[in-house]
């Protein structure tokens, strides 16, 4: 397959559009691929994702398999890369709701865009199957029935497995970091992601029916959300308490302080050489082990994580330290569980049996569901970043003694690695334009939704143009990601790694949030997210650490200066502009 797609006045790696579903979506992908794809990241995940995205929506039985046949892999069925950016196929997860007994195409807006102006849904003539009904009616039914998932156990032994067979990647011959590169990844890639989104699917299908739930016989469809707050074990939030440890130890020690008062700039370094720090350094050590694998952009090769980078993991707890103690992650969660705990006992007292039963089994699934779906991340970013390590080895030798950039290596396909590991130089001019390529594609916002073909590039907003600014007493509406109201001023946060202007009271406005975004909540007194929906991130953590958060705000870090005072309602998701 010819993965060059023309674009602009050049070309880049990307899929095909489908006919039969045509509407594609930024939400959720966005999260997992925030970035411009870039050429190498394209030959390890697209094809193998595109795959484990038929599987797994094919093992619900809602979508029929004559509906995907002889559908090549280049075309975006299940997702796509256009114009260098992911995407969710929405038309298809659309059909599929729609064939669910009592659902509807909307349930799937919900879960992935939450607010928005999405294209309509126009049914298919074949949208109406009675195959697809009942293979979902029997699916939710053994939805509900999950009490355990055993292939997540399995799952993580095939990663400990993969990454115990992968070279050392100081005392590997460059051929041997070349094939760890992507080699076995990206089977085991696939195989994982296909985990993956059958537990989201799962997830999904769960939180939708416990939210209908809540609306029919509570009159309160956000019972849902607070239902699933304070869970416990979720992965994507479990950095943020040992980060929070991290942050407690620094601000208990003046040798600490003064070394974190200098600036993050060198900072590890100088830990390293201070006999005071021995403690604090030994105690980082254990983290990068066991979290050393996130940060952002986690599930792409081509960008550092918290080990490959401390600085990334140090700026966050330059944070944490001048945090109040009352934002201790464990005594929020605590709090949630115990308030979650108090509102199940009055909700199933005022159900009647079945709708408790069915509550009751629905909550049940949908937790471990939920927590799950976290852990399958998990996974699949520790496979990620086993090949992380030897890339950027085989990377830096080859700058090394070519005289090239850092990062060249994911200029190249994985087809093209052979020659240019044999000889570099000769990619030299390959490498520049497809440089200047990712820099004109990364300067524009791509649409977070389009039909049939992505709008050409000259029409696509600038990351840096302006829009209309909010006045004081505006009030923006987005969707209720966790329950509760704060004040403070806003701080427009557009990197994960560089958010040294949020301060203890400060309201974190951000884009969208993938992972490494996670322990920046605990210090922010509230979050403010441009896109999400009950399935994404900010919600997901917002709801275990216990901070107030809005979601779907449309266009808030365009909008919203920074430094205005807001005050955020978390259960009505709303943010109002109290001064600017």
């Amino acid at each position: 397959m010819d993965p060059w797609r023309p674009i602009g006045d050049g070309e880049w790696v990307g899929t095909d559009p489908s006919d039969r579903f045509p509407i594609y979506t930024r939400g959720n992908a966005g999260e997992v691929y925030p970035e411009v794809y870039r050429p190498l990241s394209f030959s390890i995940a697209q094809q193998a994702g595109e795959q484990a995205m038929r599987n797994a929506i094919l093992s619900s039985g809602v979508i029929r398999p004559e509906e995907l046949a002889d559908v090549p892999l280049s075309t975006g069925i299940g997702s796509g890369v256009f114009s260098g950016y992911a995407y969710l196929n929405l038309s298809i997860q659309r059909h599929g709701a729609a064939r669910v007994p009592g659902g509807s195409a909307a349930d799937a807006d919900e879960s992935f865009l939450g607010a928005g102006d999405p294209p309509p849904h126009v049914p298919l003539p074949t949208e109406r199957n009675w195959r697809g009904s009942l293979a979902a009616l029997r699916y939710v039914v053994r939805l509900t029935r999950v009490t355990e998932l055993p292939q997540l156990a399995i799952d993580q032994q095939r990663v400990a497995d993969y990454l115990a067979s992968l070279p050392d990647p100081c005392g590997s011959s460059d051929e041997e970091l070349r094939d760890s590169t992507t080699g076995e990844l990206i089977d085991v890639f696939m195989d994982l992601f296909e985990t993956h989104l059958k537990v989201s699917f799962g997830a999904g299908v769960l939180m939708t029916l416990l939210t209908q739930l809540c609306e029919r016989q509570l009159g309160d469809p956000t019972i849902a959300v607070r239902l699933m707050s304070g869970l416990g074990d979720v992965d994507s939030a479990a950095p943020s308490t040992a980060l929070w440890s991290l942050g407690r130890a620094v601000a208990a020690s003046e040798p600490l302080t003064a070394q974190f008062d200098a600036g993050v700039a060198g900072l590890w370094d100088r830990l390293r050489d201070d006999p005071d720090a021995s403690a604090f350094c030994a105690e980082f050590g254990r983290f990068v082990t066991e979290f050393g694998s996130r940060g952002p952009n986690e599930w792409d090769t081509a960008f550092d994580t918290w080990e490959t980078d401390p600085a990334l993991a140090l700026v966050i707890v330059d944070r944490m330290r001048l945090t109040d103690p009352s934002h201790d992650p464990t005594a929020q969660r605590e709090r949630l569980a115990a308030e979650r705990d108090e509102l199940e006992a009055d909700v199933l007292q005022r159900l009647r049996m079945p709708v408790r039963w069915i509550l009751t089994r629905v909550l049940r699934s949908g937790r471990l569901h939920m927590q799950s779906r976290e852990r399958t991340k998990t996974t699949v970013v520790k496979a990620i970043h086993g090949a992380r390590l030897r890339a950027q080895e085989l990377d830096r030798r080859i700058v090394a003694r070519s005289g090239g950039e850092r990062g060249d290596l994911w200029f190249l396909l994985d087809a093209e690695l052979d020659d240019y590991v044999a000889e570099p130089d000769a990619f030299r001019s390959t490498i520049a334009t497809r440089r200047a390529m990712h820099a004109e594609l990364a300067r524009r916002i791509p649409p977070f939704y389009f039909e049939g073909a992505i709008p050409p590039l000259d029409e696509w907003e600038l990351r840096d143009a302006s829009r209309d600014q909010v006045e004081a007493g505006d009030v923006l509406t987005g969707l209720a990601g966790c329950a509760g109201v704060a004040r403070g001023r806003a701080r427009v946060v557009t990197d994960p790694g560089d958010p040294r202007g949020l301060e203890p009271g400060d309201v974190l406005v951000a884009p969208l949030t993938d992972p490494s975004w996670t322990p920046l909540f605990v210090p922010a007194e509230a979050v403010v997210v441009d896109v999400g929906a009950v399935m994404s991130h900010a919600m997901i953590v917002s709801r275990e650490l216990g901070i107030p958060c809005a979601v779907s705000v449309t266009d808030a870090t365009r909008r919203i200066p920074d430094g205005a005072l807001i005050e955020v309602d978390g259960g009505a998701g709303t943010v109002t502009i109290i001064e600017l």
